[in-house]
């Protein structure tokens, strides 16, 4: 499936522009050499992962008037032996070489997030758990909207995207306010009906007070399986519809342990930290 539809395309050109001038602030003297050469690369991925980013790559080069002809879809798993063309380039020397670097380090870390997304995602679907999978704001400033499109390639959810998606009420909001029951009132004064909320539980007793409440979405946070276990069969016994996800401490090692029956979201924020990139490089082809 192809996500670069949901992707504002004035959003796109602001990020490639700004992209290739932190790239060239000043004087490009390695132009003395490239010329107005028009000239053809191959775009090669050299480690296995999941093709993802295209529609960044597709600004940055369109942004210098280089045109990539993809041979591959986005979302394909790229197995190299030992290299893989997943694209061609042509363009003028000067351009394609200007956009090299900035196109290949967004391609490789947006791969990287997916190739990362879909292993959890295929950990899971292995032991039979039906529920969702999903990042969290743990992201690189500035570089969100690559990370959270990275997710969607891999076959999971983003979470929310900002701090105004979703009333999320975390353990510094409790604190604040005296409490979740208190925090809960305050954000419902100004609650759309279209907003869920979100409320992060330390332990099963904020947990019963934000489902009493009417939270639509119990954050069960750091909280160990076998007590995730007993406190995800009363909260659905005594509350019906509400929403329970897993989060904090979970990694791609021991997501298994927290796919557990009435869990109904597994949040990871190693999604997107630390995620190996996925190697890429690129070649021009010699002139006739």
């Amino acid at each position: 499936m192809s996500y670069e539809n949901i992707l504002n395309p004035i959003i796109l050109r602001e990020l490639a522009q700004n992209w290739i001038k932190e790239d060239l602030p000043g004087f490009d003297y390695q132009a003395l050499v490239a010329h107005d050469l028009v000239v053809k690369a191959r775009i090669l991925c050299k480690s296995p992962g999941v093709l993802a980013g295209i529609p960044f790559v597709n600004a940055i080069f369109r942004e210098l008037d280089c045109t990539p002809v993809w041979q591959c879809p986005e979302g394909q798993y790229l197995t190299p032996a030992p290299i893989y063309v997943v694209a061609f380039v042509s363009g003028k020397a000067r351009d394609i070489l200007l956009a090299e670097r900035v196109a290949l380090n967004v391609l490789a870390r947006c791969s990287g997030v997916a190739t990362q997304a879909r292993a959890v995602k295929q950990s899971v679907d292995s032991v039979g758990w039906k529920g969702t999978i999903a990042g969290t704001r743990k992201t690189t400033p500035g570089f969100r909207l690559v990370e959270k499109y990275g997710l969607l390639v891999g076959g999971v959810a983003t979470h929310r995207h900002d701090l105004s998606a979703m009333v999320m009420i975390k353990d510094n909001h409790v604190v604040i306010s005296g409490g979740v029951g208190p925090a809960i009132r305050d954000v419902r004064r100004s609650r759309d009906f279209s907003v869920k909320v979100e409320v992060e539980c330390r332990d099963v007793e904020e947990a019963r007070e934000a489902a009493r409440l009417g939270a639509d979405i119990l954050m069960l946070d750091n909280f160990d399986p076998q007590v995730l276990d007993e406190a995800v069969s009363e909260l659905k016994a005594n509350h019906t519809g509400i929403l329970i996800e897993a989060s904090g401490g979970i990694t791609a090692n021991n997501v298994q342990e927290f796919a557990r029956e009435g869990v109904d979201i597994i949040s990871l924020g190693a999604l997107v930290q630390g995620y190996p990139a996925v190697d890429y490089s690129m070649k021009v082809l010699p002139q006739k």
